[in-house]
C-alpha cells in the first residue's frame, strides 16, 4: 500500500473536503435492524443543570463503551474531543490537556469529587481513580468553563460520572442486573476484567462494580534504543521494549441510592488499590497506591428548581521506589522509598432556580480542605539517612468558594451564560527537614531547610472568576457562540512548599515527565488567565447528515508558572535543576472538527467520514521560550460504517513534527507520523464483542506529549541516563473485548 510522502497535508485536505461537501449525502435514511434493550429499567436523577451548557461537548455511554476495549486508561477515553490531547504518565495515569493547559490547570470532577494528586509525581491523578468500564459520561468545557462548575482553574472541566441509580418500575417486583466482561491486548500482553450487579425495588437500589487490569511493559514499533540501560542487576530489556510502563490495577465500589418522591440521596464507597505502576518518564515507579473515598450526595426537585448537596472524603496512600528496569546505584541503600498521605474533605451545596421560562439562576458554595504529607524514610546507612526527609510536612490547602450564575434565554435565537466566582485559597506547611540535620551532610540539605524554615509559610489569596458567554442561532442549520472569561488558579502544594535544592532530591519532584529536577517557591501568586473564545457550527438541519465546526481562541496568563534554572546556567543537552517562577504566557489555537453522511445503502448501511484538526502555539512572554508539552499540528480523519448493529471503523491519525519546544527544559523534539487503527463491533441481545488494531502497520514514533524517557537504567543521577530520547508510543496491538449483561 502506498502512501503520500507528506500525510499530514493530505490528511487535512481530506479532512476538509469531506467536512466541507455536504452535497455528497442528502439521504440520512437507511434500513436497519430493529434496536432490541437490554433491560428495562428506570434511571432516577434529577436533570444535570449543566445539559444545555454552553462551549461544551458530551460523551454518552454509547460513545465511550468502544473504547473500554482498548485502553485501561480513563483519560484516554477523550482522545477524540477536539481540542483535547494526553500527557503521557503510567498506563492508566495519563494527564488530559485542553488547548495546551493540563493537569492541575484543569478542574476535574468525578461523580462530583474534586480530587487531588497526592504525589511529587502526580502519579495518581484524579482520572485514574475510575475505571474506564465505570464511566457513564463525560461533559468536557473547553477554555471558558461557565462559573457553576469552574474553579481554582484556567485550562477548563472535566465533568466524569459514573451510571445513574437503576430502580424498579412500580408494581414488577425486585430488579436485578448485572454484567461482566473482559479484555485482551497484546502489546504488553494486556488484560483485565469488570463485573457489575444491581438489585433495586422501587425506592432502594444498590449496585456493586468491580474491575481490575493489568500489563507488562509495551512494545515499540521499532528499536528506538542503541544499548540495552540495565535496569536492577542482571536485569535488561529488549532494544524496542518500554522500560516502566507496566501496571496493575484494582477497583471496587458500592453504590447506595435511596429516593422518596422527587428527593434522591445516594451513597457511594470505593476503594482503589494500585500494587504497581510504573513510569517510563519518571525517576521513581508506583510501588503502592490505595485510595478509600466516601461519597454522599442529595438531589432535590421542587417547584422552584433543583438543589443539590454533597460530601464527600478521600485518602490516599501512595508509595515510590525503582522498580526493575531502573538502578539504584548508591552503595548497599534498599532503594529510596517515598511515601505521602493525602486527604480530601468537600462539601458543596447549589442550586439551580427556575425565575420564568427565559431565566435560569444558579448559586452554590463550596469548601475543600485538602492535607498532604509527604516523606521519605532512611534507607541504608549513607547519604539517605539518619533521618527523615521531609520533602512537604503537614502541607494544608483550603478552598472556600461562592459563585453565582444567569442563564437567559433572551429571544428563541440568543441565550447568554454570565457568572461570578469568589475563592479564597488558603496554603500552608510546616517545617521541612533532610535526611541530616547536623554535620556533614550531602548536597545543600541543611542550607535549603534552613532557608526555608526562616520563611512565613501561609498564603491566602482571593481569586476571581468572571465568565460571558452568548450564544446565536439564527435557524437550524447554524450556531455561533462568543465568550469571555478570567480564571484563576493558585499554585498547588508542591510548586510552593517544595524546597530542596540538592539534584538527587530535586528530580524526585516533577510532574511534567521532562526529566528535569524541581525546587518550589513560596512566593508563587496565582495565575490569573484571560481568554476570548469563537465558535461557528454549521449543519444540515437534522444534524444527522453533516456538520462543521471551528472553535479559534486566544488565552493570555498573567503570572503563569514556568520554570527557570537554579543555578547560574543550564546548560543544553542535559536535565538540570529548575525553579518555579511566575511569568507570562500567552497560548492561541483553533479546532476544527465534522463529520459527513458520505453514503447509504439498504445492503451495506450508512457511511460516515469524521474528521479532527488540532493546532495550539504557547509562548513564554517574558523570555520568548515556547511553552512545555504543546501539541503540534495534528489530524484524525475516520471512516465508519453502520449496519444494524455491526459498526467497523477505519481511523487515520497525522501528527506534524515537533520542532516547537521548551528551551529552558530541553525538550526532546519529535518527528511527524501517521497511524492507522481499526475497530469492529457487534452487539447481540445480551453480549457485545469489540475487537481492532491500533497501530496497524506496527510504525515506530516518539510521543510529542510523552515526555524524557527515564524509563530504565540507573535514574538517580541527574546525569546518569542518556539525554535526548522521547517516550516512544506503543507498537502494533490486537485488542478483543466481550461484555455480556444479564
Amino acid at each position: 500500500m502506498l502512501f503520500p510522502r507528506k500525510p499530514l497535508p493530505f490528511a487535512l485536505s481530506l479532512a476538509m473536503s469531506a467536512i466541507g461537501n455536504p452535497a455528497a449525502a442528502q439521504n440520512d435514511a437507511s434500513p436497519v435492524l430493529p434496536e432490541t434493550p437490554l433491560m428495562t429499567v428506570v434511571v432516577v436523577g434529577a436533570p444535570d443543570s449543566t445539559d444545555a451548557d454552553l462551549n461544551s461537548v458530551t460523551l454518552d455511554a454509547a460513545s465511550l463503551q468502544p473504547m473500554h476495549a482498548a485502553t485501561s486508561d480513563t483519560a484516554s477515553l477523550l482522545r477524540d474531543v477536539p481540542g483535547l490531547n494526553l500527557q503521557g504518565a503510567g498506563g492508566v495515569s495519563s494527564l488530559p490537556s485542553i488547548r495546551g493547559l493540563g493537569d492541575d490547570r484543569l478542574r476535574i470532577k468525578v461523580d462530583g469529587m474534586d480530587l487531588i494528586a497526592s504525589c511529587p509525581n502526580h502519579m495518581n491523578p484524579a482520572l485514574s481513580y475510575i475505571d474506564p468500564t465505570r464511566v457513564d459520561a463525560v461533559k468536557v468545557f473547553a477554555g471558558i468553563t461557565p462559573v457553576s462548575v469552574g474553579g481554582d482553574s484556567i485550562g477548563g472541566t472535566l465533568i466524569v460520572e459514573s451510571a445513574k441509580p437503576q430502580f424498579a418500575r412500580a408494581g414488577e417486583g425486585l430488579l436485578t442486573r448485572g454484567s461482566v466482561g473482559t479484555f485482551y491486548r497484546s502489546n504488553g500482553n494486556a488484560m483485565g476484567a469488570n463485573a457489575a450487579a444491581t438489585v433495586a425495588s422501587e425506592n432502594l437500589s444498590v449496585t456493586y462494580t468491580g474491575s481490575t487490569a493489568q500489563s507488562g511493559n509495551y512494545k515499540a514499533g521499532d528499536n528506538f534504543k542503541t544499548n540495552t540501560l540495565t535496569g536492577q542487576p542482571g536485569h535488561t530489556l529488549p532494544l524496542d521494549e518500554v522500560g516502566s510502563s507496566a501496571y496493575r490495577s484494582i477497583n471496587q465500589a458500592l453504590a447506595i441510592a435511596l429516593r422518596n418522591a422527587n428527593h434522591l440521596f445516594d451513597l457511594k464507597l470505593g476503594r482503589q488499590h494500585i500494587p504497581y505502576e510504573n513510569f517510563p518518564n519518571q525517576r521513581m515507579d508506583m510501588t503502592d497506591n490505595t485510595s478509600d473515598q466516601v461519597n454522599l450526595g442529595y438531589t432535590g426537585q421542587y417547584q422552584w428548581g433543583v438543589l443539590k448537596a454533597r460530601i464527600y472524603h478521600e485518602k490516599t496512600r501512595h508509595e515510590m521506589n525503582f522498580g526493575d528496569d531502573k538502578q539504584f546505584v548508591y552503595g548497599t541503600a534498599p532503594g529510596m522509598p517515598m511515601n505521602s498521605e493525602g486527604k480530601t474533605t468537600g462539601v458543596s451545596v447549589n442550586a439551580d432556580i427556575r425565575l420564568s421560562e427565559r431565566d435560569t439562576v444558579r448559586v452554590g458554595s463550596e469548601y475543600q480542605a485538602y492535607r498532604l504529607d509527604d516523606w521519605w524514610p532512611p534507607s541504608g546507612t549513607g547519604m539517605m539517612s539518619p533521618g527523615t526527609f521531609w520533602n512537604i510536612n503537614d502541607g494544608r490547602r483550603g478552598r472556600y468558594a461562592l459563585f453565582g450564575e444567569w442563564e437567559a434565554r433572551l429571544t428563541p435565537q440568543w441565550t447568554s451564560l454570565l457568572g461570578l466566582r469568589h475563592e479564597t485559597v488558603r496554603t500552608d506547611a510546616s517545617d521541612a527537614a533532610g535526611y541530616c540535620t547536623s554535620g556533614m551532610c550531602m548536597g545543600n540539605q541543611l542550607a535549603d531547610s534552613a532557608s526555608f524554615n526562616n520563611q512565613a509559610h501561609n498564603k491566602t489569596d482571593h481569586n476571581w472568576d468572571l465568565t460571558a458567554l452568548a450564544r446565536y442561532t439564527p435557524d437550524a442549520t447554524q450556531t455561533y457562540e462568543a465568550g469571555f472569561a478570567q480564571k484563576t488558579r493558585s499554585p498547588n502544594l508542591y510548586e510552593r512548599y517544595t524546597w530542596s535544592t540538592w539534584p538527587m532530591a530535586a528530580i524526585m519532584n516533577n510532574f511534567v515527565g521532562d526529566g528535569n529536577g524541581y525546587v518550589g517557591d513560596i512566593n508563587l501568586k496565582p495565575e490569573v488567565a484571560h481568554t476570548l473564545s469563537l465558535a461557528a457550527d454549521w449543519h444540515d438541519a437534522r444534524q444527522k447528515v453533516w456538520g462543521v465546526r471551528i472553535a479559534p481562541y486566544y488565552t493570555h496568563v498573567r503570572d503563569y508558572v514556568d520554570a527557570r534554572c537554579n543555578g547560574a546556567s543550564c546548560p543544553d543537552g542535559q536535565f538540570n535543576v529548575l525553579r518555579y517562577v511566575n511569568q507570562s504566557a500567552r497560548l492561541v489555537g483553533v479546532d476544527l472538527s465534522g463529520h459527513l453522511l458520505a453514503a447509504s445503502t439498504p445492503a451495506y448501511g450508512d457511511f460516515t467520514v469524521s474528521g479532527i484538526v488540532n493546532v495550539t502555539r504557547g509562548e513564554n512572554r517574558d523570555t520568548g521560550d515556547n511553552l512545555y508539552n504543546i501539541m503540534p499540528l495534528n489530524a484524525k480523519l475516520a471512516l465508519t460504517q453502520k449496519r444494524g448493529r455491526l459498526t467497523n471503523t477505519v481511523e487515520a491519525q497525522f501528527v506534524a513534527a515537533k520542532h516547537t519546544v521548551s528551551d529552558i527544559r530541553n525538550e526532546v523534539e519529535t518527528s511527524g507520523y501517521s497511524l492507522f487503527n481499526l475497530r469492529s463491533s457487534y452487539a447481540w441481545k445480551q453480549v457485545r464483542l469489540d475487537v481492532g488494531i491500533d497501530n496497524l502497520f506496527d510504525r515506530g514514533y516518539a510521543l510529542p506529549l510523552g515526555g524524557a524517557y527515564v524509563g530504565q537504567g540507573m535514574t538517580m543521577s541527574i546525569n546518569g541516563i542518556p539525554w535526548g530520547i522521547a517516550v516512544p508510543g506503543p507498537g502494533r496491538s490486537i485488542y478483543a473485548g466481550v461484555n455480556y449483561q444479564f
